[in-house]
């Protein structure tokens, strides 16, 4: 008979090289360890390539589209090439236009001023797309999905709505929504869809003409390229047809004291000098993640959260935490909470003892945390291409030892956070020499 392997039983590595792969970072009982990382949902290492494109394109950095010299010419390709590496990326329609931003949240405030008419949201939604819409309706999450895209279409087609906006991935449980079925209801009630894909497209191939999907958003720090740009894909006549989101040089075409002649979308929005090197690196993640097998990216997170879920699922008093009964995917994040344990005390534990990175308090989503009974927040351990089954059984041993009464150093508050008392970590002059693997 052939033996059945399970994922705690499978030693998967990570799918790729990310910077610091080999960071050693100090315990508080003395030495050193490889750093663990598990906050991948919240800021995900530069792939190595991506820190390569930096580095190489660092000595050319100039001014954009109005310098001459051959290092600003240099520039300019790089910033407008990098607009097509993000269309591929994300399969763009042809009348859809990628604009520039700091990250996702800028992205969405940016739409949010071009939005002619009320915006559906769920009352699960991270605060970047909760809080910017002007003229919002919010809708309650049912227990399941069916029930809460139930909900969804009830709220469209029973009044005019200009806009749905939804999350593509939960940054708390990490369950997915079916963005091309929300797509076809929107449209089917008149209203267009925006994607809040910061947690979606570094875990799953988006692809925005085969969905249906009018706009969507997504930030670098989240796709492997951790330099200050973000992105908004969209239709471009809503874009052409709003005020500027900054008044200022290069969104116009002409400019007189008493009459200003603003650029279509994307200069139009893009006002300033727009930064160059995080828009390279955006570019540069982009044409790494196409460049690999999507089916594997999510072969791999499938191991290595089922071995994460199932080794948490065994510990006494520790609780896993889910939004929906039905969600039909999930990308690589484990919510938990422990029974008698702050999260930030769990958290700073894990970071002082065993040199493992988590998030913790309420991910910017206050409501779904109060709605799911956790208002004092939660522990969340999210994985990417550089995470191995290592790391996982690391988290599983760490959180097994707590539980039992094994931990080492005590906790305790200094302005509300909770550190390791005494605290004889240093965490400055450390950077230099920290880690090769870039």
């Amino acid at each position: 008979m052939t033996a059945v392997l399970t994922a705690t039983d499978c030693a998967t590595a990570p799918l790729a090289r990310v910077s610091g792969c080999d960071l050693q970072v100090p315990l508080v009982g003395g030495g050193t360890c490889a750093y663990a990382n598990f906050d991948y949902a919240a800021s995900a290492p530069a792939l190595a390539q991506v820190t390569e494109r930096v580095h190489g394109l660092l000595p050319f950095y100039a001014s954009v589209h109005r310098g001459a010299g051959y290092a600003s010419r240099v520039s300019t390709d790089a910033y407008e090439n990098a607009r097509g590496s993000v269309e591929r990326f994300v399969g763009a329609d042809d009348d859809q236009v990628v604009v520039f931003t700091r990250n996702t949240t800028d992205s969405l405030n940016l739409l949010a001023g071009c939005v002619p008419g009320d915006v559906v949201v769920l009352d699960i939604e991270h605060h970047a797309n909760l809080l910017p819409w002007k003229n919002s309706r919010v809708v309650e999450a049912a227990d399941t999905v069916a029930e809460t895209i139930r909900r969804l279409v009830a709220e469209l087609c029973a009044k005019p709505a200009a806009l749905l906006a939804v999350t593509g991935a939960s940054n708390v449980t990490g369950e997915v929504l079916p963005i091309g079925e929300l797509a076809e209801a929107a449209h089917r009630c008149g209203a267009r869809i925006l994607v809040d894909g910061a947690q979606l497209t570094p875990h799953r191939r988006v692809n925005l003409a085969e969905t249906g999907v009018d706009y969507l958003a997504f930030s670098g720090h989240k796709l492997y390229a951790p330099f200050g740009a973000g992105v908004l894909v969209g239709r471009r006549d809503w874009l052409d047809e709003a005020e500027p989101y900054l008044a200022g040089g290069g969104a116009v075409r002409e400019v007189t004291i008493d009459e200003t002649c603003w650029a279509p979308a994307p200069a139009r929005h893009e006002a300033g000098s727009p930064n160059v090197l995080g828009v390279a690196a955006l570019a540069s993640a982009c044409d790494a993640l196409s460049a690999l097998d999507f089916a594997a990216i999510v072969e791999h997170e499938r191991v290595l959260s089922t071995r994460l879920t199932e080794g948490l699922a065994e510990i006494d008093g520790v609780h896993l935490l889910r939004l929906w009964s039905d969600a039909p995917d999930s990308v690589g994040i484990v919510t938990f909470t422990i029974d008698g344990f702050e999260p930030g005390q769990i958290a700073a534990y894990l970071s002082a003892e065993h040199g493992i990175g988590v998030r913790d308090g309420r991910f910017c989503a206050h409501p779904l945390l109060n709605r799911i009974g956790r208002a004092e927040g939660a522990v969340r351990a999210s994985l990417g291409l550089g995470t191995g089954s290592e790391d996982v059984d690391r988290l599983v041993t760490a959180v097994r030892k707590l539980v039992a009464g094994e931990a080492t150093w005590n906790y305790g508050k200094t302005d509300g956070l909770w550190n390791p008392v005494p605290e004889t970590r240093g965490f400055t002059e450390r950077i230099a020499g920290a880690s090769e693997c870039v």
